[in-house]
């Protein structure tokens, strides 16, 4: 792109942008409106006296028209793009995920990056990278490749997002080094012993005043861990160093590293908040924290730790309530599936089993079909272990192995306590399944998980734990196996035609047709170049027919139990996930490394059954 003449005519004076060069240069660029501009102008004038902003923010915060793409305001990012473009630099959308802060903030000290207003956000061995909003002030570019004796190489950020990360990057690091210091770390492990001393200050209240510095570090972890989207934090100890990694939409994703004795720190101050005891560090422990996001939502948090080779690992489950209850159509049930799912669980009684594999979003579906049930009419009671979430509209039961208060006592002891709804956290054992049995034909509605790869193999395991097979005929209403999936950025996803041969693979044995168009992942910066935001269900929802009921016997062959199943209406999870692929949720590639290879899927309907 050509620099315009009035962002070029800044390059004369002190290199530093101005608000009414960058106003004209967005009329001329047909950004914005003459009139638009004039609006701008006269409001920064009567604000500047408060505070002084960067001009892309100044006219960002106007919320004007964007006149090249009418309907949405000129946002921040199109201006740095804009900006960018005139400079002839990259622009470079800032993803702290993919910037190493430990080794950027050894490069320069904060005081010199805050004075030029640039960010380094890369390190190689002959180069550093550095970001600005200032393009055209670049003579602390020239000064510090000669006293850095590398390359410096220039891109262009938001204001925003380089003052931000700033301060949290400069911020975190100055913590992390000050609680290592404060230790007296030297590169031999004897450090290490110090922090009991830091534990035993805490609990008389004496604190230390490297402990804030641990503090700062934990409530950073956590507040990037909610912005991030993450669902899961895990503190991984190392020989060296400890670990910080995010599961994000199902994906692991590395983002910090910290010096052990600081690791150690940072777990004994999640443990102190969880309630866990800071002392014992050879048995597993769980425990819960309760907190609140920036926005000031109250999120949960089950901590969950165990000792491992370098010290102790600890994973941090995040249940933010607006992710975790949502109504069936948010869940990803189609509106058959969502009929079919309430026809099985709004009865007055039965057992109702979700399986899948840890992660495939059981709790998700549990709860949100409890909040749908629970009513001031009934008493709905879950036992769990641990309680995933604590809910205003439950009475929870936590299990306690160590006062021999399992499911099963948990489940007899619910059975006193007049319940209409049931949840049991997981059948494990045959004790545990006869009383969600027994539950079942005293009238109440249980609703449970098992882990299963499919719907039928769920009733398999129940004879496979022992339970006579007259009884689940009797008491078992229905069945759904469940995996979780990415769904495309709606922001960038693009159209494109599907792969006759891939679909082919997705939906072998069934006659479903081609779709006219299906969608692909392009990458923006609403889902950091994934292509992907956020994660769907798909469903393989099993409802027990007489005829179904018939089959179950002692000697269960599953196979054929298996195809009168289809025959019965229930459609594979591979077959449900082509539906969201047809929609434009989802891709058949995303399908097939969830699900297992095509050779193992043995849910083909005869050719004389087809739908």
């Amino acid at each position: 792109m050509a620099v315009s003449p009035q962002i070029a005519s800044l390059l004369g004076r002190r290199g530093r942008l101005e608000l009414d060069d960058m106003l004209a240069a967005l009329v001329v660029d047909g950004y914005l409106l003459a009139d638009d501009a004039k609006q701008v102008r006269m409001g920064a004038r009567a604000g500047r006296a408060t505070v002084e902003l960067h001009p892309l923010v100044l006219i960002a915060n106007a919320k004007m028209v964007n006149q090249r793409d009418p309907g949405r305001p000129l946002r921040l990012e199109t201006l740095t793009e804009w900006l960018a473009g005139h400079a002839g630099l990259p622009y470079l959308k800032i993803d702290p995920m993919k910037i190493n802060a430990g080794s950027v903030t050894q490069v320069v000290s904060h005081a010199y990056a805050q004075r030029h207003r640039i960010l380094p956000v890369a390190v190689a061995p002959g180069e550093v990278t550095f970001a600005t909003s200032e393009p055209f002030d670049a003579a602390w570019a020239t000064d510090l490749a000669q006293m850095l004796r590398r390359d410096v190489q220039r891109v262009v950020s938001s204001p925003i997002d380089i003052n931000r990360y700033l301060q949290e990057f400069y911020g975190v690091q100055r913590s992390i080094q000050l609680a290592h210091d404060a230790k007296g770390t030297s590169q031999t492990s004897s450090a290490i012993l110090n922090f009991e001393q830091l534990v035993e200050l805490g609990k008389t209240g004496e604190v230390g005043a490297d402990d804030r510095h641990v503090v700062h570090i934990v409530d950073w972890l956590l507040q990037y861990a909610f912005e991030q989207r993450a669902s899961d934090i895990h503190l991984e100890p190392r020989r060296e160093v400890g670990l910080i990694r995010f599961r994000i939409d199902g994906r692991m994703h590395k983002v910090f590293e910290l010096p052990s004795p600081v690791m150690t720190a940072v777990t004994a101050r999640i443990k102190i908040l969880a309630r866990m005891d800071v002392a014992e560090k050879r048995r597993p422990q769980d425990g819960r924290i309760k907190t609140r996001s920036a926005s000031g939502r109250e999120v949960e948090l089950r901590i969950s730790n165990m000792p491992t080779a370098f010290g102790e690992k600890v994973v941090m489950r995040i249940f933010d309530p607006d992710l975790v209850v949502k109504d069936f159509a948010q869940l990803g049930f189609s509106p058959g599936e969502g009929t079919l799912w309430r026809s099985m669980v709004e009865r007055p009684h039965g057992i109702v089993l979700v399986t899948g594999p840890t992660g495939s979003g059981k709790t998700t579906t549990l709860y949100s079909t409890l909040r749908h049930l629970a009513t001031p009419e009934l008493n709905v009671c879950t036992v769990e272990d641990p309680i995933e979430m604590v809910s205003p509209e439950f009475n929870q039961m936590q299990v306690h192995a160590a006062i021999d208060l399992d499911f099963a006592a948990g489940v007899r002891t619910l059975l006193r306590q007049d319940p209409d709804i049931i949840m049991v956290g997981e059948i494990r054992d045959l004790e545990t399944a006869q009383m969600a049995v027994q539950a079942s034909l005293t009238g109440h509605l249980v609703l449970s998980t098992l882990h299963t790869n499919d719907a039928p193999s769920a009733v398999t395991r129940m004879l496979d734990l022992g339970v006579p097979h007259y009884l689940i005929q009797s008491t078992l209403t229905g069945v759904v196996a469940q995996r979780l999936v990415r769904t495309l950025c709606p922001h960038c996803k693009q159209p494109t035609t599907q792969d006759p041969q891939a679909w082919n693979v997705l939906t072998h044995g069934w006659d479903i047709p081609v779709p006219e168009r299906v969608f692909e992942p392009l990458g923006c910066l609403e889902c950091r170049n994934t292509g992907f935001l956020g994660r769907t269900g798909i469903y393989e929802m099993m409802k027990l027919s007489p005829r179904l009921r018939s089959l179950i016997s002692a000697d269960l062959d599953l196979g054929n139990f298996g195809k009168a199943a289809l025959l019965e209406g229930m459609r594979p999870l591979r077959i449900s996930a082509a539906d969201q692929v047809a929609v434009g949720l989802t891709t058949v590639q995303e399908i097939l490394s969830v699900l297992p290879p095509v050779e193992n899927f043995d849910d083909t309907l005869p050719e004389d059954a087809q739908p």
